[in-house]
């Protein structure tokens, strides 16, 4: 196993997860845990939504908070018999993303949908990890233009 970096040194990283599809969620939020500590970043405050579309409320009250450097949040919008999925995702997507340029800090978007199976989210697992990697690479990055 490689050693573990330092890119995310001095950085605390908090996350944002869905309960709902919880047996693929909590399997994300365990391996976006693993890659914080891999890159040297600090865990900050972890939080459970209902679900996806609940996610900015918390995101932004973290987002205010003076010990939270980033935010990934975490979450699978599996395809049912409606078009459902799309408003959740879109309008999520949305809103986080905005309250991400409001804070000027960075968010990762870890929520893999919408038009996917249950199969299909567990084989984008991995993408937790890829999320934590985008908001410390991020982070380092607004520091540098932000000097």
């Amino acid at each position: 196993m490689p050693k573990s970096g330092k890119e995310g040194q001095g950085l605390r990283v908090a996350l944002v997860a869905s309960e709902f599809n919880f047996d693929v969620t909590m399997m994300m939020l365990e391996r976006a845990k693993e890659e914080v500590e891999f890159l040297g970043a600090k865990l900050g405050p972890v939080v459970k939504t209902p679900g996806v579309y609940d996610m900015p409320l918390a995101v932004k009250l973290l987002l205010q908070r003076s010990d939270v450097d980033a935010v990934v949040t975490l979450g699978a919008v599996i395809e049912g018999e409606t078009n459902h999925d799309e408003v959740v995702m879109n309008q999520a997507a949305r809103k986080l993303l905005d309250l991400s340029v409001e804070f000027a800090k960075p968010l990762g978007l870890g929520i893999s949908g919408p038009g996917e199976t249950r199969l299909q989210a567990q084989d984008r697992i991995e993408n937790a990890a890829a999320a934590v990697r985008a908001v410390v690479k991020m982070a380092q990055r607004a520091r540098e233009i932000s000097r």
